[in-house]
């Protein structure tokens, strides 16, 4: 996994004062290291029993739609507010800088489905918590919540303790 963590580009200060951004675009830029990403979240899912995959946007589209395909399931888009035209329903979150809100359409998923829910980055886990927060909302079953890295120094899984917590990539 050293390879792939060399494609990952460490920013500092960005968005805001003392953060360290770990930049995903080297590795996207990659068509190789792509495509082993989404290969490898494939093998780890393949045989769980997904009916759908569920993505955070922005980057966790990136990841979650081809592993959808791979995994010959349905894709969820969970967007930012105000980017979706049908019913929906909400979730605040706190940000390790500030709070935004996720939003998902009342008809994204049916009671009982098994969603494994992707994103790029586990930090603080507000994020994905809201996310899984939206899915089961509707009833569906968060079966695993999958990440590329993970910054275990903000402890994020503490966020989403009894969810099955994947994260390639760990800093």
């Amino acid at each position: 996994m050293e390879h792939l963590k060399e494609l990952i580009r460490a920013i500092p200060d960005f968005p805001t004062q003392g953060i360290l951004f770990r930049d995903v675009t080297p590795l996207l830029r990659d068509a190789g290291a792509l495509r082993e990403v989404v290969h490898l979240l494939a093998e780890r899912y393949r045989d769980a029993g997904v009916d759908a995959v569920a993505g955070i946007e922005s980057r966790g589209f990136i990841f979650g739609a081809p592993l959808a395909v791979e995994l010959g399931v349905g894709f969820v888009p969970i967007r930012k507010l105000g980017k979706l035209p049908a019913e929906k329903i909400r979730r605040e979150y706190s940000l390790e800088y500030g709070v935004n809100v996720l939003e998902m359409h009342a008809d994204a998923v049916r009671p009982g489905e098994r969603v494994l829910l992707v994103d790029d980055l586990l930090a603080t886990g507000g994020t994905a918590r809201a996310g899984a927060e939206l899915l089961r909302e509707l009833g569906a079953e968060v079966m695993a919540v999958a990440f590329l890295i993970e910054l275990e120094f903000l402890q994020g899984r503490a966020a989403l303790d009894g969810l099955d917590v994947y994260a390639m990539l760990k800093y």
